[in-house]
């Protein structure tokens, strides 16, 4: 089921008219695209805001309902206040069934812990990229796309093109692009305790030997002694 949005046609313009907008507690936008012209916007900012929250908006296929009237669209840019917790416009671009979009996707990770990096080595498995540029039909744009870490090993990357796409969808990459998604390393800090570990067993092994008993300090004189002696005879 589509996400709802709904919205007004706006008549007044300008920054002024824009200020006002937006001190009554809405959102001035627009919606472009398909065979239509572009329409300006106004949207309740509670009800975008909170909208917006949701990640689902911002990668779906939305339903936007202008003056009473449906239609598809896809959010495409949203600017927020430097600091205050204020939406200050948005955009949406309209969508036809038999045309291909192109939209990122976000990545969905699973089975990072049964994989041999993490079960086996400890490793620690790091996420290179959180989404994907994707072209499709609307009908046919997932909600994510799911990355399988279940397989991984130490030293090993799970790339882009090892991914299994859903039906309909392509990447959004040049012939040669190939970047990695998630790579699984054994933490810094316990390979230094490994190397110093590593280190200390040899110094470990020599403390036995350096341990052994002396010899007493003038035995050799006693010897040269006793050698003197068995000459004089």
């Amino acid at each position: 089921m589509a996400l709802e949005v709904v919205a007004q046609t706006r008549k007044l313009q300008g920054t002024g008219a824009s200020r006002r907008l937006r001190n009554a507690g809405k959102v001035p936008g627009i919606v472009y695209g398909g065979k239509k012209e572009a329409v300006n916007i106004e949207l309740d900012h509670n009800a975008l805001y909170h909208a917006l929250r949701n990640e689902k908006f911002h990668a779906s296929i939305l339903e936007l309902t202008l003056d009473g009237a449906k239609e598809q669209v896809l959010l495409r840019a949203v600017n927020m206040h430097p600091f205050k917790v204020q939406v200050q416009h948005v955009d949406f671009q309209r969508v036809a069934a038999d045309q291909k979009i192109h939209m990122k996707v976000p990545f969905h990770f699973v089975g990072a812990e049964l994989s041999p990096a993490v079960k086996l080595s400890s490793a620690l498995v790091s996420h290179a990229m959180n989404d994907i540029d994707v072209r499709c039909l609307p009908a046919d744009l997932p909600e994510y796309i799911e990355v399988d870490l279940s397989k991984m090993t130490v030293g090993h990357s799970v790339h882009v093109r090892d991914l299994t796409l859903p039906k309909g969808v392509e990447l959004a990459l040049r012939p040669n692009e190939n970047p990695a998604v998630a790579v699984a390393q054994i933490p810094r800090a316990a390979i230094a305790e490994e190397e110093a570990a590593a280190a200390a067993a040899p110094a470990a092994a020599e403390v036995p030997a350096a341990k052994q008993k002396a010899p007493e300090a003038g035995a050799d004189k006693k010897d040269d002694k006793k050698d003197d002696k068995g000459g004089k005879k």
